[in-house]
């Protein structure tokens, strides 16, 4: 039982960082019931991994009858979370002030893009748009390039769900030492913020340049980036601290003189051309295996194909398989609590027999 075993979790269904939240808090042992659209009962997709471990069970919000049972659930659980637009719970007669008059514990949380206020709080955005008024996509990719989006990671994942996820456990901490309940708004502009702190930081302290491929961690310098092989697989280089550059130079081979000024900006450019050259004239597992219980800080970039048969992913049992489905273990562990995968993603709707008879809802109102 995971750590946040007998915690019931409502959440109301959408797409990316919201699921994301919840297979997060699922993973930890929440009973996560995703509430679905009222006519898509019976689809099933088990690879929908964002609701692995979740009941599913379907409504019409637009039909009172319906949202006053959906009431009713809510006054049993701790947690509701949706990813609308500002002000569409509240038109559906489900938003915060509403619940928590009837469940005073309630954590609440609302995940948007652009946050519940704000100019921008009613318009329509992406991962890319969220990140690109935080720094983050401006700051990533070659200097030469348009800025690169970074998947969806960073605004979605990092500075959506996995925030959301943060803030609605801190709220239950706070509501389990008092008694009271709150709303958590998080919004992926401010996530994706908080995820470029280090970064403001620097720049404020005048060691990091406003601009892309231009400092220590953005791929400017030649002891932090990737390199291309003989076979054209790729390398990851990030021999920061002096001990582990040395190493580096080592197992390279490198006696060049000009390498001992590891910190010298203005030589990065020539040095990056020649460890390029010099990682060129071997394969990725020749380099894998010179570099093998090393502390150089070099891996291979991998698939995902291979991230999964990776050794040391598969000793840490990094990935598992759940009905034939090999995916991405519950994350982070707990030396008391144990967490797992209780199943993939079931058919939509399908709990809802068993929903209402545990919460005692009126089942003909769904």
């Amino acid at each position: 039982m995971g750590p946040l075993s007998n915690i019931k979790v409502l959440e109301f269904s959408g797409i990316g960082p919201g699921p994301y939240c919840g297979m997060l808090l699922a993973d930890m042992g929440a009973d996560v019931i995703r509430v679905g659209r009222k006519g898509t009962e019976g689809i099933e997709n088990k690879y929908d991994i964002h609701n692995r471990s979740k009941r599913s069970i379907t409504a019409d919000l637009k039909n009172e009858d319906t949202v006053n049972e959906i009431l009713k659930l809510i006054d049993q659980v701790d947690v509701v979370f949706e990813g609308y637009r500002p002000g569409v719970m509240e038109k559906l007669g489900l938003g915060p002030d509403t619940c928590l008059k009837r469940n005073s514990k309630l954590i609440y949380g609302r995940m948007t893009g652009w946050g519940q206020d704000g100019p921008m709080s009613k318009l329509a955005g992406h991962d890319i748009n969220y990140i690109s008024l935080s720094g983050a996509l401006n700051s990533i990719g070659r200097k030469d390039s348009n800025p690169l989006a970074p998947l969806n990671l960073i605004g979605d994942y990092g500075g959506g769900g996995m925030h959301l996820a943060f803030g609605i456990v801190s709220g239950l901490i706070h509501a389990l030492k008092t008694g009271e309940g709150q709303v958590v708004d998080s919004a992926m502009v401010d996530g994706s913020l908080s995820l470029m702190s280090f970064f403001y930081s620097l720049k404020e302290m005048g060691h990091w340049e406003d601009k892309r491929e231009s400092n220590l961690l953005d791929g400017f310098a030649h002891f932090y980036d990737t390199y291309e092989c003989s076979d054209n697989k790729f390398i990851a280089v990030g021999s920061i601290e002096p001990q582990f550059y040395s190493e580096l130079l080592e197992k390279l081979e490198i006696n060049d003189e000009q390498f001992k000024d590891q910190h010298n900006k203005e030589l990065w450019p020539e040095l990056k051309e020649k460890m390029a050259t010099k990682i060129k004239t071997k394969s990725r597992s020749e380099w894998v295996d010179i570099f093998a219980g090393s502390d150089a800080c070099v891996t291979p970039v991998l698939s995902m194909e291979d991230a999964q048969e990776h050794p040391h992913n598969l000793e840490r049992r990094a990935f598992t398989k759940v009905d034939g489905f090999n995916q991405p273990n519950a994350s982070p562990r707990y030396s008391k609590t144990k967490t797992e995968i209780r199943h993939n993603a079931k058919e939509v709707g399908i709990d809802i027999d068993t929903v209402c008879s545990e919460f005692n809802l009126s089942r003909e109102a769904f």
